[in-house]
Parts: structure tokens; sequence; C-alpha cells
């Protein structure tokens, strides 16, 4: 099955009237029926990204498109296909769940449906609840109401802003439950988070977000692979200025002290060549002090990578 772009954001970015930049240039395209997640740090310029790609926020330069219709230009049709769950959205506290979720259908000019409702609230466990008011329903109950208010006009695409925020760990996997439930009916999902494990347990792809920029946008599958990676320090006795010309097959790093070598290799494979590595250096004459590994970790990726944008 060939990939169909279901949003396209080209060359964005977004300046505040007080000159300050929340986006600069962005491009991606996000496609039907994947979970994409937006990791960054707060203030990062994620909740400013989606906001825009759902219209609520006006870019200052470059353009939008969700399922071919200009967000701007074409408002009305952009925003019946879209779903959104902010960080802090609002509930009517003295309303029933069922008549809130029901109300939210109508606001987008469908007509009522009880059957749809019902369903969507059994999805999100939330039928048992359909009577009571919505201040009487703890925080994770209120956060799911407000996923059903999202897709109470049965949109394409739904965008969750931090959606397990606060909730313990029992709540983050059900919430995650309820995502790949949603993806399964068709809906394209994209969230934004600070948690790495979320990124990781439900997206498909992972775009890393700092200071307004895209610094990447890959597979979670080839992000994993790099946490298959571990680095070996060894520790030497003098320093080294170069690498010998009998290691240059092992790619190794010299460490700032310059008493350190770092090889980097991949847990996964057949043979990891530490061995190898090990004898050639005692052939070069090196003297090993002490050997230290590491593993390299999603979240040493993205501390990395968000260092390096600064």
């Amino acid at each position: 099955m060939t990939n169909q772009t279901l949003i396209s954001v080209n060359n964005l970015s977004k300046v505040y009237g007080n000159k300050f930049t929340a986006l600069k240039n962005i491009n991606l395209e996000i496609q039907k029926g994947e979970i994409i997640a937006l990791l960054g740090p707060n203030g990062a310029g994620k909740t400013t990204l989606i906001n825009t790609i759902c219209g609520i926020v006006l870019p200052t330069e470059g353009t939008i498109t969700v399922d071919g219709f200009d967000v701007v230009k074409e408002y009305r049709k952009t925003k019946s296909i879209i779903g959104l769950v902010p960080q802090d959205g609002a509930l009517e506290a003295f309303e029933t769940v069922f008549n809130n979720v029901s109300y939210s259908r109508g606001l987008y000019g469908k007509k009522k449906n009880s059957q749809y409702i019902e369903k969507i609230l059994k999805d999100l466990s939330l039928w048992d609840r359909k009577d009571s008011k919505l201040r009487e329903l703890s925080g994770g109950m209120k956060r799911r109401a407000l996923i059903a208010k999202a897709l109470s006009h049965e949109p394409k695409i739904l965008f969750l802003d931090e959606p397990t925020a606060g909730v313990d760990i029992n709540l983050r996997q059900d919430m995650w439950r309820i995502v790949n439930d949603l993806r399964k009916t068709g809906v394209t999902i994209i969230l934004t988070t600070h948690y790495l494990e979320e990124a990781e347990a439900i997206a498909d792809r992972v775009s890393i977000i700092n200071n307004g920029e895209i610094i990447l946008t890959d597979n979670k599958s080839d992000l994993i692979s790099r946490m298959g990676q571990k680095m070996l320090e060894i520790e030497l006795h003098e320093k080294i200025h170069s690498i010998p010309d009998t290691l240059e097959r092992f790619q190794l790093n010299i460490g700032d002290d310059q008493k350190t070598i770092c090889y980097v290799y991949d847990t996964e494979s057949e043979s990891t060549g530490i061995t190898d590595l090990l004898q050639s250096i005692k052939d070069a004459g090196l003297k090993l002090k002490d050997i230290q590994s590491s593993k390299t970790s999603l979240e040493n990726i993205f501390l990395k990578l968000v260092e390096e944008s600064k």
C-alpha cells in the first residue's frame, strides 16, 4: 500500500508581535493512518505547531494543507476533519458526560447520533459514567472525556497535546492502548509529548523539535535500532593523539582527555568485534587501564540532538 500524505507543512514560520519566533521554517509531511510523535522539551514549539495546523494560530509564513485543503483559506473544511485534545481543555462541569459529548458533535453541524456517541464512550471506558457530571470525574476520566469530545464529529485526524502529562503510569499505558485502537479505525494521530517512552511505545515516526525547529524526523524502528548500540569506553595508561593505522577499521574516537578511546558496536549483530579490537589494541602497543560499557538509548540520542541544535 502506498503512503498517502494527509497533512503537508511547507516552510512554516510563526513570529509573534513581540518578535518572538516560535516556529522556524518547519517542513513536515504526515501520512494517512500513522501515529507520529512530536517530541521535544517544554517550550520547544510543539503546541504552537499543532495549533497552527489546526487553524487556531495563523502562520506568519508558509502553507499548511490538510487532506488537500488550505488551513487558512479553507478553514471550515479542515476544521471538520480535525479533532484536538488540548493540554487543558474546558469541560462544562455541571453537564453530564453523554450530553457534553453529544453537544460537541452538534457544534460541527453533525446530525444527532446516539449510537455513535455510545460507541466512543464505550471505547474510552466512559459508558458507565455517561450520566455523571463532569466535575465528578477523576483527572484521568476527564482526559478521556476530552478525547470523546474531540472524536464526537468523527474526525479523520486527532491531535493529542501532551495526552498523558501528569497522569500515573497505569493510566498512561491505558491511553496508549486507546490511541492504538483509534488508529485501527483509520484515524491519523499526532501527539506531542516529552515522555520518551511514550514516543517509543506508540509512535510509527518521531519528529524531534527544539527552539521552534525540527531537527530530526525518523521512523521509530530506525531509532530503536540505534538503541541497540552500545559504547565501549577503553581507558588507556597514556595519552594518545591519533588512532594507530592498524585500528582505523574499528572507527574509534578519542575522548577529550586523550586517554580514552570509544568504540560503538551493535548488541544484536552476530559479532561485536570487541575481542578482535582488544587484541588489536594490544598488538598496537597500547596499555589498557579500564573498560566500561554503556547503552546508547533513545534518551541519549534525543539529548544529544537537542544539545547540538542550541
